[in-house]
């Protein structure tokens, strides 16, 4: 299936583009039908949660954080790391077969209905436009006026109000990568204090403000990819906003029908509503575009002329190919037999991985430096680290213990060690055991790591040690710790 469904226009650039490369302003005039009515209810729903959720918590942790330093993503009130490389792959090809059936069954509606760039673009910077110029009309009588209209009072105005909602919308989307508090910790600082965080803030909301601004709808047209996927996800069968061109063609107006003789007109009387409310300035009536983005303005347009000329609705709707052909609907195809049981499949596949997934991940290391030393009383002293990330519901205390090794002590800075949720923390234990615990130089032990409660974990290593047991000592490089804790381990 081709982005163009049918032959259009000679001459025929970007929407966004007059034939001569200059820009082209789209000033869409609404359509106020019940489709309108409908993804207006769904667009302010879908500001609220964008809005809310970088500020709702889940057992205690963020509903959503996307934190790239750290590189710990949490995604309702999960937190995945960068060792969940199954788990990230498995929801990354989940995420990518629901758009494959979403688009296959629906075509473009997350376009059309909950696309954050369509909602705040068509739901909040528009009208907010069309309040503050007068309308369509203008916004257009402003643009005739050429340089001059861009420093007219209304447009100076409106640009003030678009730069403070593109600070409102680009705070919000940097609490999903930085998190509600460290934000709130931002703004209230001096930009002195922290300029690189500042310069961040600025420029993410600069860039909302070129974005909403000027670039508008150069985003669906130009900058995502979504519209050109669309010609490998789409099929005859696949529902689009689409115009009957049977029945609307041939297209006549006013006395052109009354000079078409015996000609049968069709119902479209090129009256170009349909064009004038497209907020990507596309003709539908050239046939499925790639700006396309299935909004369905077209249809309440045109619906409204319908209903005033006394005419059936419909012209243009919601419908594929299949059916503007005259074809009966046929719901199972490979694409809605394929897709949903391989959707099923890796989600099926996710859910287990992570209902499989302990409660914490814990990593145990050599010490840095000499691999062991000698006390003066002729022990043998090995320093081993242990890293906990604690993935558990909520804050946890692991009990950090050596097992195998008998009559050695155990000394410890923190044991237990505490580990907040979703958090990590390591420390060292040092093992002293006597020359003749090893053999060869080695001794295998378990190091066992548990917090009481829904997690146990045992974890193999190896104490390096001296060949023999008549090595004479070393003075000991084992550093003082406060309140460390010894204790023999069996």
């Amino acid at each position: 299936m081709t982005a163009s469904a049918m032959p259009v226009a000679p001459g025929r650039v970007l929407p966004t583009l007059n034939e001569d490369g200059t820009r082209r302003w789209i000033r869409p005039k609404p359509a106020h039908g019940p489709k309108w009515r409908a993804r207006r209810l769904v667009a302010c729903a879908l500001m609220v949660v964008f809005l809310a959720i970088p500020h709702l918590r889940l057992g205690g942790g963020p509903l959503v954080l996307l934190d790239l330093p750290r590189r710990q993503f949490t995604l309702f009130g999960t937190t995945f790391l960068p060792t969940d490389t199954l788990l990230l792959m498995l929801l990354l090809v989940t995420g990518v077969l629901a758009i494959f059936l979403v688009t296959a069954l629906f075509g473009r509606v997350w376009c059309g209905w909950a696309c954050p760039q369509t909602v705040y673009m068509e739901f909040l910077f528009r009208p907010v436009e069309r309040l503050i110029e007068g309308g369509a009309s203008g916004s257009r009588r402003l643009d005739a006026l050429g340089a001059r209209g861009h420093w007219h009072p209304r447009r100076l105005v409106k640009y003030a109000v678009h730069a403070v909602l593109a600070v409102l919308v680009a705070h919000t989307f940097l609490a999903y990568f930085v998190g509600t508090e460290q934000l709130a910790e931002w703004v209230r600082r001096s930009p002195y204090d922290h300029p690189a965080s500042f310069l961040v803030m600025a420029g993410v909301s600069a860039l909302m403000f070129f974005d909403f601004a000027y670039f508008r709808e150069q985003t669906c047209a130009v900058a995502c990819p979504y519209g050109r996927w669309q010609s490998v996800l789409l099929d005859r069968r696949s529902m689009l906003v689409a115009y009957d061109r049977a029945r609307g063609e041939p297209r006549g107006r006013g006395r052109d029908r009354e000079r078409a003789g015996g000609v049968t007109l069709g119902d479209c009387v090129d009256c170009s509503a349909c064009v004038q409310t497209c907020p990507t300035g596309i003709d539908i009536r050239d046939g499925l575009q790639m700006e396309c983005i299935a909004c369905t303005q077209c249809a309440d347009a045109c619906d409204a002329v319908m209903t005033k000329l006394g005419r059936p609705t419909g012209l243009i709707r919601y419908s594929s190919q299949e059916l503007l052909a005259g074809e009966r609907r046929r719901l199972l195809r490979p694409r809605t037999v394929v897709y949903p049981a391989l959707l099923a499949l890796f989600l099926g596949a996710f859910v287990w991985a992570l209902g499989e997934r302990e409660d914490a991940e814990v990593t145990v290391l050599r010490g840095i430096g000499a691999p062991f030393t000698q006390e003066p009383d002729g022990r043998v002293a090995n320093q081993v680290r242990i890293k906990v990330v604690n993935r558990a519901g909520g804050d946890r205390s692991y009990r950090l213990e050596i097992v195998g090794a008998a009559g050695a002590t155990v000394v410890a800075p923190q044991n237990p060690l505490p580990v907040a949720r979703g958090k990590t923390a390591e420390t060292s234990v040092f093992v002293l055991l006597p020359p003749s615990a090893f053999t060869r130089g080695e001794r295998a032990v378990t190091v066992r790591v548990t917090d009481g409660q829904t997690f146990t974990g045992e974890y193999p290593h190896r104490l390096a040690g001296p060949e023999s047991s008549s090595v004479a000592p070393t003075s000991s490089a084992t550093p003082a710790l406060p309140g460390a804790t010894g204790a023999p381990t069996s």
